[in-house]
């Protein structure tokens, strides 16, 4: 198998070809690093291969049987490997002696983790240029910013690199990604996957983890994999009896589907943004779904709170993990082995005080309530994925101190992402279009907690009715 056959495939179609012996997992493994060899000097999405991949299953029902894999460089721990988290400091702490639950399933599934990719420094940015890896580029237009926080997750398997990849989301970085390089990206419901044995929770629930893949499949065949809470969760989304893969090959009832771009005052919506809606409104609507405009139960002063709530935890995670990072390195970071937005971000959460952090919580939770009145009148709701196509890079600076500034900007470009963090529902960017400079364009799909099933399935129903998405060209 060359790189041009490798990539045609996706990763139940790879692992299909092993399974039958058309073709053997070593042939796959070399194919993969000739793409990332071919591609990634250009991209920067790998910031780690591995000198030998790491052993999965071979049993032949493993769905992922002997399929290439990326984990992001930070969550799903792995034995035997640092976690970067693209900062210099976070590099001086020991090597996890452990798999994360997470990990462990991902080796299950068949999938063969060759190295790791790169992300903002410590997650905390939309677009993917941390200081120690430098940018990640998109595949579809170099100038321009593959995403964040999971942009080299992203950027690789836009690139061919490899078929799926791993991805966490906080505020939409599993979504804001897939977006901008044209791939789906399902946020899980909260607790739908697995973040021990080291975190219980992590930005007090806002964070999730999965998969950026370039199909429907692919995406359902990985939830299937992992999904589940592991011993001592602190959060359990409804069990899932049936196969989200398998559900994609049935009907679609009729859905109420609610459309709603409802933003903050200074938010600027695209005109490709909003073409984008309109198509996806329309091929749903033919598809024989009620879609109509829908309102959103809160005010516009509570659409503030996902920012605040955001704001508050970042800063509150930044403050505790400096104090175990210094507890595990035996030192506080040196001058330049953190970006000075971390440093400002962990000295706002040490002046928190309790009552602070309890009233976000708090008030996160009232929003949460009140925006759940929504499903009573629709089961889906549809909005832009982002604010407009992939910025370029340089657009989110991080060499500055104004944390707040920084949330704002970020959630500006992504105003609809946030609030299914906040909630815990699960949300799904789905591509379906590109812009006139040849970028990619999505929407995002929503439903209550444990509807996962129901947005892969509305999701594959609408990339099936769309034209073919340009592909990237292979160089």
């Amino acid at each position: 198998m060359d790189r041009s056959d490798y990539v045609k495939y996706d990763g139940l179609g790879l692992a299909e070809l092993v399974r039958r012996k058309q073709v053997s997992a070593a042939e796959v493994m070399a194919a993969a690093k000739a793409q990332i060899d071919a591609t990634n000097s250009a991209i920067n999405a790998v910031i780690t291969l591995f000198p030998t991949p790491v052993e999965a299953s071979r049993e032949v029902d493993a769905p992922f049987l002997g399929v290439p894999f990326l984990l992001k460089d930070i969550g799903a721990a792995l034995a035997g490997t640092r976690t970067s988290g693209a900062s210099r400091y976070l590099m001086q702490a020991p090597p996890s002696t452990i798999d994360d639950t997470l990990t462990t399933r991902f080796k299950r599934a068949g999938l063969r983790i060759l190295g790791k990719t790169n992300l903002p420094e410590l997650g905390f940015n939309v677009t993917t240029e941390p200081a120690v890896f430098g940018p990640t580029r998109n595949p579809w237009r170099p100038a321009c910013s593959a995403g964040g926080s999971s942009g080299g997750s992203a950027a690789a398997v836009a690139a061919g690199m490899v078929p799926l990849a791993h991805a966490t989301d906080g505020a939409g970085s599993i979504r804001i990604p897939a977006a901008c390089c044209g791939l789906v990206g399902l946020k899980p419901s909260r607790g739908a996957v697995p973040q021990g044995p080291a975190h219980g929770d992590i930005y007090g629930g806002l964070v999730s983890e999965g998969v950026v893949s370039r199909t429907m499949r692919d995406t359902a065949a990985a939830l299937d994999a992992i999904y589940g809470l592991d011993a001592g969760a602190p959060y359990a989304a409804p069990a899932h009896a049936s196969s989200f893969l398998g559900i994609l090959s049935t009907d679609s009832p009729r859905l109420r589907i609610g459309v709603n771009h409802q933003c903050l005052p200074d938010v600027t919506l695209s005109t490709d943004a909003l073409s984008a809606l309109e198509t996806a409104a329309g091929v749903l609507e033919e598809q024989g779904h009620h879609v109509m405009p829908v309102a959103l139960p809160v005010t516009l002063e509570d659409l503030r709170v996902p920012r605040a709530v955001y704001l508050t935890q970042v800063c509150a995670q930044a403050a505790t993990d400096a104090a175990e990072l210094e507890r595990l390195v035996g030192r506080a970071p040196k001058d330049g082995e953190m970006e000075p937005i971390n440093h400002a971000a962990a000295e706002r959460g040490r002046s928190m005080t309790a009552a602070d952090y309890l009233g976000a919580v708090r008030a996160g939770q009232s929003y949460a309530r009140r925006f759940a009145a929504i499903w009573r009148e629709i089961d889906v709701l549809l909005s832009p994925a982002l604010a407009g196509p992939p910025p370029k890079l340089g657009a989110f600076p991080t060499d500055h101190t104004d944390v707040e500034a920084h949330v704002a900007r970020m959630l500006r470009f992504s105003p609809f992402t946030a609030t299914f963090n906040l909630t815990g529902d699960p949300a799904l960017a789905v591509p379906v279009a590109m812009s006139p400079q040849g970028l990619p364009l999505a929407v995002q799909l929503a439903a209550p907690l444990g509807g996962d099933s129901l947005l892969l399935q509305l999701g594959d129903q609408l990339m099936a009715a769309l034209p073919p998405k340009a592909v990237f060209e292979q160089s």
